[in-house]
């Protein structure tokens, strides 16, 4: 099959599921009433599958193949959308919606693994150069979807069927578009692997020999090994890198601000002017994000990888970093003016979004270098997960934050916790060139 017939809605595939665990979880249970606290911290821990993927990733490369897994993966997130449509109007709808949105976090982490190295095997190095671009691209398209698309249908669906039908109705529509996505990619996802070799050789080795316990036993150690030994050869790859701890404070706190304020971003909008609010809309949240957001967004990671390409992220580090920190000032004004005017407000989030995008650039290319070397896959995978934790723990701690503070009080914080995002820039910028 022609990749271009496979890899858009594989990587549109990819965003979708992650953008319900990280958005639209943090939109729907505002709407439906959850405190700052709660909704922060249960939605927090869904971030927990991307830093503990490493664990079992492994396991994705000794058994069954990459295809299989993809398909799999796609039928069951499309599964348990369904599920937590079918949940909320239920008695015990919060601890059931959560479970289904746990599963769908876990099924989205091992669906980028797979998705990720199935890619490798099928395209060629020229093709893996040509289809990079394509790949990011149907990504935020498919996050634009999602926080953009999705949100204002629900916003729509709110004004005529009541918060918990409208959400149960989009969650709905998005499990049927992952099942139709697995559909299409049953059909044109190549087959490039073949069955396992290790996995038959063990079956055959079962069949063939009349073994006692104890080779039982031992067969059941060979393939335990076998899983752990790429796990600490790559741990290991890891923390003998030069400036390792340097590297690990930046990982876990260039974020620190964005962060906190990912998760009580939307809140803010959509918390009534009493609550210290800005008393928006849904739908009209999911433009401000979704459409105006992701195009600041985009536009700052363009612009920042292509000065980097210029000069080298040496030179653009603290530019980078002030435009990454500087912007959350706009949320500060926003909490105490607290403006009604959609232009004031969307061009707020344009601004912070462009700052963002821009400032991550060398984020990103920072985990980048760091990983080159030995095992370098597996250590930007490391990398990653430590980025997830970063973003995890102090997010489970801005809604208790915002709900003892206030929002004002809050972006405040925020502002002042970018010192960290400074001074960790200043720790690994011997390292990068």
């Amino acid at each position: 099959m022609k990749p271009y017939t496979w890899i858009p809605t594989l990587y549109f595939a990819e965003a979708l599921p992650y953008m319900a665990v990280m958005t639209l979880s943090v939109i729907m249970y505002t709407n439906l009433g959850l405190s700052n606290t709660e909704l922060a911290l249960y939605t927090s821990w869904l971030y927990l599958p991307w830093v503990i993927k490493p664990l079992w990733s492994p396991l994705i490369d000794q058994w069954r193949t990459k295809r299989w897994w993809i398909l799999s993966m796609q039928v069951l997130v499309g599964a348990s959308l369904a599920g937590v449509a079918l949940t909320l109007p239920m008695a015990m709808w919060l601890r059931l919606s959560l479970s289904f949105f746990w599963l769908i976090a876990f099924m989205s982490a091992t669906h980028d693994i797979a998705s990720d190295a199935f890619c490798t095997l099928s395209l060629s190095q020229e093709d893996q150069a040509l289809y990079v671009g394509i790949r990011s691209t149907f990504y935020r398209i498919g996050s634009i979807f999602c926080q953009g698309i999705l949100v204002m249908v629900a916003g729509w669906l709110e004004s005529r069927y009541g918060v918990s039908l409208a959400w149960s109705i989009t969650m709905l529509l998005m499990g049927a578009i992952m099942v139709g996505l697995a559909g299409w990619h049953f059909k044109f996802l190549p087959r490039v692997e073949e069955t396992e070799t290790k996995n038959e050789e063990l079956r055959n080795h079962a069949e063939t020999l009349s073994a006692g316990e104890s080779e039982s036993y031992s067969s059941s150690s060979t393939l335990h090994a076998s899983l752990l030994q790429p796990f600490i050869e790559t741990l290991k790859a890891f923390f003998s890198k030069p400036h390792v701890w340097a590297a690990l404070l930046f990982m876990l706190l260039f974020r620190l601000p964005e962060a906190q304020l990912a998760k009580m971003a939307q809140p803010f909008m959509l918390r009534t002017i009493e609550e210290g609010g800005l008393a928006l809309g849904t739908a009209t949240v999911g433009f401000a994000y979704g459409t105006l957001g992701v195009i600041g967004l985009l536009a700052g990671g363009i612009i920042g990888g292509w000065v980097v390409s210029k000069h080298g992220l040496r030179r653009w580090l603290w530019p980078m970093v002030m435009a990454i920190s500087l912007p959350d000032l706009v949320y500060v004004y926003l909490a105490y003016a607290q403006p009604s005017d959609l232009w004031i407000i969307n061009a707020c989030v344009f601004i912070e979004q462009l700052g963002y995008g821009f400032g991550f650039t060398a984020y990103m290319l920072f985990l980048v270098y760091f990983s080159r070397g030995e095992r370098s896959t597996s250590v930007f995978a490391f990398c990653t997960a430590f980025q997830a934790l970063g973003m995890m723990i102090p997010g489970m701690f801005a809604g208790k934050l915002a709900d003892l503070w206030g929002f004002q009080q809050f972006f405040v914080w925020v502002c002042v916790c970018t010192v960290a995002t400074f001074l960790v820039s200043g720790m690994i910028r011997r390292d990068i060139k």
